[in-house]
């Protein structure tokens, strides 16, 4: 049985469309984002998800693998396909990605306990990246692994997997950068929902194995960007 989430019009609440429009939208939406710690312990089941493009970038392809969150069996994988509703603008990834991805988690047979999402969550200019707004959005709880620094800045960071950093813009704490593997460019870790700053590199480090990416979002991304196994 599909699980029912949002609506785009629930996701986007009093949108008109606008660039402008939709920054306003997201500080709105970030004031409902809760950085404490609120998830069921221990985990049972944990979801990874990515977008890519199709098609010149007309047809988005959205991921949501589910996984055992003690295992890390691989339980479910849903991929859909849907015409992108937006194009590329710095900042507003979520507007672009969404309603894609609410479709494939809502696609799954079973309702995550946790989000892996490959995006940015508190760690954007508006507090609001794709995981924080994906968080409010479904109201579950979300973490977000990124690939590179949207926001913000660190002190220098060990070589050896395992070393970390705080991330800050200006005075704001609002992510961890995490070097997963060693000598390997690092990820930027921030919750996006119910999900503290202290935990959240936590658990992505629970789930790294030989790769750069924790299996989560590795699987997720593999399958939307039509990598194979041996993806790092």
């Amino acid at each position: 049985m599909p699980v029912m989430f949002a609506t785009d019009a629930e996701v986007f609440p009093g949108w008109d469309g606008t660039v402008a429009g939709a920054r306003d939208l997201q500080k709105q939406l970030a004031t409902q984002v809760r950085l404490q710690d609120d998830f069921v312990s221990p985990l049972r089941l944990i979801a990874g998800v990515d977008v890519g493009f199709e098609e010149g970038g007309t047809v988005t392809r959205a991921v949501a693998v589910l996984l055992d969150a003690q295992s890390l069996e691989t339980l479910a994988e849903v991929l859909v396909r849907r015409p992108t509703s937006m194009p590329y603008v710095p900042g507003l990834l979520s507007f672009r990605e969404l309603p894609a991805l609410l479709q494939a988690l809502g696609e799954l047979p079973e309702v995550p306990d946790m989000l892996f999402v490959d995006g940015q969550g508190i760690a954007h200019p508006r507090r609001l990246g794709i995981a924080a707004h994906l968080g409010v959005a479904t109201g579950l709880p979300s973490i977000g692994v990124a690939k590179q620094i949207l926001v913000g800045e660190h002190g220098e960071l060990g070589l050896q997997r395992g070393a970390q950093v705080e991330l800050y813009d200006k005075d704001d704490w609002i992510g961890t950068v995490l070097r997963s593997k060693d000598s390997v460019r690092p990820l930027i870790v921030s919750p996006g929902h119910r999900v503290s700053l202290v935990t959240a590199p936590q658990l992505v480090s629970r789930y790294l194995t030989r790769y750069r990416l924790p299996e989560p979002t590795r699987l997720a991304d593999r399958l939307a960007s039509r990598r194979g196994p041996g993806m790092r």
